[in-house]
Formats: structure tokens, sequence, C-alpha cells
């Protein structure tokens, strides 16, 4: 459907009421490919700045990629053994696909080159991916089992997300980077056994909302499965509610929220 100039996703406009035309529904088209540049790195920072206020940070463990869109062999990262909390704009690290630092003086993480760099080339779709060991996460990992939808947010990763159960400790090789590129196929997340989640998107704002709901998806299976045994929703209504909140709009749409704080809060993070 359409309102006005503005094209909302027919998933979302089940949500609302009256007219989104004072609502964004997908982010604009950049004039430029340097506009488009300073949005993905905006975004990429922000999804640190929000990350790292939600706890998802392990000493130096975690790391969100961003394709450039001039260079779409090269990604952005953050540098090696920086705060989530405390990174700008001005701290990302541009690599190539060969391990080779084209913009930035800090290191990279290896295990976060070794994993990201070969799911860019596996899904060349793919805009950003993250990745943390956030505490939910990784201990849902643990059961090496595919979320349930037992709640209305989990049937967002119905039918729609991976479990690479090859556990090899840290990774340090192209080899397992490229298992989990495989494992991930065309979904959009991957539940690493043992280690914690993936999730990927057309954009930072998508993939950084898969991971803050799947980690709090699998904090919620958790304690459903401590209570009792949680009742799965039937599977014609988890692929309705799926289309309603699954798609890579509605994952967009919904960080936007999260966004606009750091805009209003930690605005430095964003030069």
């Amino acid at each position: 459907m359409t309102s006005g100039d503005v094209v909302v996703d027919e998933g979302l406009s089940a949500y609302m009421v009256g007219s989104a035309d004072a609502v964004p529904m997908s982010p604009a088209p950049a004039a430029t490919v340097e506009q488009e540049r300073d949005r993905r790195l905006r975004e990429l920072a922000a999804a640190f700045r929000i990350f790292g206020a939600f706890g998802f940070s392990e000493g130096v463990a975690g790391h969100i990629t961003v394709r450039d869109p001039e260079f779409p062999d090269t990604f952005w990262v953050n540098p090696f053994g920086m705060n989530f909390r405390h990174i700008t704009v001005s701290d990302l690290i541009q690599v190539d696909h060969d391990g080779n630092v084209i913009t930035g003086s800090r290191p990279v993480n290896r295990a976060a080159f070794c994993i990201h760099s070969e799911v860019h080339k596996a899904r060349p779709d793919v805009i950003a991916a993250a990745h943390a060991h956030s505490i939910h996460g990784k201990a849902f990992s643990s059961l090496g089992q595919p979320l349930l939808p037992i709640t209305q947010d989990a049937c967002a990763f119905y039918e729609d997300h991976a479990v690479y159960t090859d556990y090899r400790g840290v990774v340090s090789d192209l080899e397992e980077g490229r298992a989990i590129g495989s494992a991930l196929g065309s979904t959009k997340a991957v539940i690493l056994q043992n280690h914690g989640l993936l999730t990927v998107g057309h954009s930072v704002a998508e993939a950084a909302w898969w991971f803050i709901t799947m980690e709090r998806s699998c904090q919620a299976q958790l304690l459903a499965m401590a209570a009792g045994e949680p009742r799965s929703i039937d599977h014609d209504t988890a692929v309705s509610v799926y289309n309603q909140i699954g798609t890579p709009v509605a994952g967009w749409f919904q960080f936007q929220p999260l966004w606009d704080d750091v805009i209003r809060t930690a605005p430095e993070a964003l030069r």
C-alpha cells in the first residue's frame, strides 16, 4: 500500500491506524555513494553504542560489519579492543576480503575478519552482519537447536534461521568462516553452537535489530523451558506473523527508535 509519497510495507501496515505520511517506512535513497557510505557508517557506530548499552560486549569479542557501497569487496568494522560504548564513525576500520586494512590505523579482530569476510562473500545481497557474545544467545546456542515459534517476536525467525553445530574453538581461519557462511545459507541468522548468534541484513539497522530481538527471543525460550514445556504457535499463524515482523523493512523500522535515541543522547558517536 502507499500513503502519499511514502511506500508502506504491507506487513508494517498491519501495525498502524491512520496516515503513514509522517512515518518513514524505509530508508530514503542516497543521492551519492558518499552519502550512502556516510549513512552506513553512522548506523554502524550507532549500532555499537546500542550493543554496548544492552550489555552485548564481552571483553574484545563481538563485531558488526557493513559493506562499503563503492568498493563492495571491502567492509567496515570496529577496531580491535575498543569498547562498544565509545566507538565513533571516525574509529571505524575498512578492510578488504584479503585482510588488508584500507582505512584506519588500528588492528582488526582476526575472528571478525575470518567470519565476516566469508559471510559477505557468500551473501552478496547482505549489506551488514552482526555477532556478539551476548549472554542469552550463547547460553541458548549450547543447546544446538533452533528457536521455537513460542512468542510473537520469535516468529520473525520462523523458518528463516539456521544452526551451525561444528564448534572448533576461536575462529582463526577462513575455512571455518566459509563453513559458517555456508550454514547461514539464505537465512537472516545462524545460531553458532557453543558460541553465540550471528545475524545479517540489507542494512546495519536490520542486522542489528535481528540480533537484538533474537537475543531476547533466546532469553524468552530459556525462561519458558525452565518454567515448563512451552507451547509453539501453529505453522499458519507463525508464517502470518513472520510476514508482518520478519521482513527486511520491518527489521529496519524496528531499529528506528533505538537510532533516534542515539541521535538524541550520544550525537558524538556519529562524528
